[in-house]
């Protein structure tokens, strides 16, 4: 019941938008969220929203696509969709999405890194410059890369399984000497429930043809920039898949272990 009680609270907090909400309905300040992260982690893969509808919110994010298809990327207001195969794609207007993560990006807080030798030591150095724990913020990492690892999924069939089940079967990728861009956010621990509390980056190739959701990076002249995001506005899906769910059986350790 506890977390049941968290859940419902942040709703309260949050400004919450059915669908429908059209461009002039959306700040350009908000972060826009397609579903919870516990409905994902369930299998809830079924799309709710078009792209074409999603671009209305943002055009820099990240998600998945019906059915768990791969990792979605948004930079600069084209969606790519990364297979499992690890081909890059861009997908229809008319595709959908169960879960994703929009804002219209406007670089806040900027720094400019030499050297990061991991994944651990970007969170940190992020962590530093990040004015406080209790925003979300949207992140862009830009430099050359010398190594990446990346993993995506392939699309599932109904009866759909849990997305800790489908993360053991993941197709891992890595790359060296390629220069792209970490796409993500970080969001704090009050929305545990309706996202992941902490780092959830994706990576692509500058040229478009690589990347996936982030699982490791070794990055030099990285050039970090963030927006504080002041608004948070859902979808709330509206398949009975998801309004008969038990919220309370995903655990944060259980979602901290498919990052990985």
């Amino acid at each position: 019941m506890k977390k049941i009680f968290k859940f419902v609270a942040v709703l309260f907090i949050f400004t919450i938008l059915l669908s429908g909400c059209s461009h002039e309905d959306t700040t350009s300040d908000a972060l826009y969220q397609v579903s919870t992260l516990d409905a994902l982690m369930q299998g809830v893969y079924d799309g709710e929203l078009s792209l074409e509808k999603l671009l209305e919110h943002g055009d820099f994010g990240i998600g998945t696509f019906d059915g768990l298809d791969g990792e979605m990327i948004v930079r600069d207001g084209i969606v790519y969709q990364v297979l499992s195969s690890g081909k890059v794609i861009k997908p229809k207007g008319a595709e959908t999405t169960p879960f994703a993560m929009i804002t219209f990006f406007q670089s806040q807080i900027q720094s400019d890194v030499s050297s990061i030798s991991s994944y651990a030591q970007l969170q940190e150095v992020i962590g530093k410059i990040a004015p406080n724990q209790n925003e979300i913020y949207a992140i862009k990492v830009e430099g050359d890369f010398s190594y990446v690892k990346t993993r995506s999924v392939a699309e599932q069939t109904e009866p759909y399984p849990p997305l800790s089940e489908v993360t053991k079967d993941q197709a891992v990728f890595e790359f060296e000497a390629i220069r792209g861009t970490l796409i993500g956010y970080w969001c704090p621990e009050y929305m545990s429930g309706i996202n992941l509390a902490g780092y959830h980056l994706h990576f692509l190739s500058e040229d478009g043809t690589m990347g996936g959701h982030l699982l490791e990076c070794a990055i030099e002249n990285a050039k970090i920039s963030m927006d504080v995001v002041s608004e948070f506005q859902m979808l709330i899906p509206q398949n009975e898949h998801f309004l008969q769910l038990n919220l309370e059986q995903v655990t944060e350790e259980e979602k901290q272990d498919v990052e990985q």
